[in-house]
């Protein structure tokens, strides 16, 4: 995936403009893993085999792509140490932390209306 060059103008910020760099990186960051691993991660540092255990269902190729476009925008912060083998840890950075605000909100208005949620997709699906 290429970025385009970024001037830092509203344009960048614009979410009805196809290429702003705001839709771009909503397209990163709202899909069900990135938020499961911001949300996975919290306060925690953790290493691979950790967070993949966290995130139920993740293949090792989805974890290992999320977590490096989550790192390339500055959500995640990636230390390996050097060991044999390397140890490898993943926290999530201040944005991230703020980030985490707005997913904890959709996890509560997901529990609270999952009931709904689960009707109306029954009575659609009858």
């Amino acid at each position: 995936m290429v970025s385009k060059q970024v001037r830092g103008g509203p344009e960048d910020a614009d979410l009805a403009r196809a290429d702003s760099l705001a839709r771009e990186i909503f397209s990163d960051v709202a899909n069900k893993w990135a938020l499961l691993i911001i949300e996975f991660l919290g306060d925690r540092t953790l290493r691979f085999s950790e967070l993949r255990n966290e995130v139920e269902g993740i293949s090792h190729k989805m974890l290992t792509q999320n977590l490096r476009m989550l790192e390339r925008n500055g959500l995640v912060e990636r230390t390996v140490y050097p060991t044999v083998p390397p140890r490898v840890e993943y926290t999530l950075t201040a944005p991230a932390q703020d980030l985490r605000e707005t997913i904890d909100g959709l996890c509560r208005w997901t529990r609270a209306h999952l009931g709904h949620i689960e009707s109306s997709r029954h009575r659609f699906d009858v």
